[in-house]
């Protein structure tokens, strides 16, 4: 599935002035990196597909980033999360407006929405709970609440992986997530 109809890139379309003075007109508002008109729906694709310029097919988008796409937090990071998605090396990106994890993801733990790929709400919780800063514990808190059932889900198939920097960090976090979370279970018993 390509890029959406209702999302304008700086360049694609329009220029970055012409997507200037609409946005000034209120004809359209920002979506991560790009623009959609004012009266739209701002949906995972959308926002995935305002990311295409920066994950340019090579690499995923991840962590908070994936959390935003995914609709598990309103607002998208400063700077955004990217991993490689391909088996090959990639060369440096130098862009101040990413992190770049060079290490692949593996097949099924990306997915492809507008156009852009993005690990799956599995993998996002699971990487959210494995930083260990207030910003990532907020974001994965916030997913689990808009996600029902996604911490215990996220738990069990962390569970079944082998070793993983933080792993344990997170499978208490998912843990205590899980039990929090209206209508949830223990997932450690």
């Amino acid at each position: 599935m390509g890029a959406s109809r209702f999302l304008y890139l700086p360049g694609d379309r329009l220029s970055t002035a012409e997507l200037s003075a609409a946005r000034l007109d209120g004809d359209v508002v920002e979506v991560g990196d790009g623009y959609m008109p004012a009266d739209a729906v701002e949906t995972a694709a959308l926002r995935a597909g305002s990311l295409s310029g920066i994950l340019l097919d090579l690499y995923a988008a991840t962590h908070l980033s994936a959390a935003w796409i995914h609709g598990g937090i309103d607002e998208p990071p400063s700077r955004h999360s990217v991993q490689r998605a391909v088996p090959r090396r990639v060369t440096a990106v130098h862009d101040r407006r990413i992190i770049v994890r060079d290490t692949p993801l593996a097949a099924g733990d990306v997915e492809s929405i507008g156009g852009a790929l993005v690990t799956t709400p599995t993998r996002t919780l699971a990487d959210l709970c494995r930083v260990d800063d207030i910003a990532h514990r907020a974001a994965a808190e916030e997913f689990v609440r808009r996600a029902p059932g996604l911490a215990a889900r996220t738990h069990a198939r962390l569970s079944g992986q082998g070793k993983l920097p933080h792993k344990r960090r997170a499978l208490a976090l998912l843990a205590d997530l899980a039990t929090r979370a209206p209508g949830q279970e223990d997932v450690t018993r």
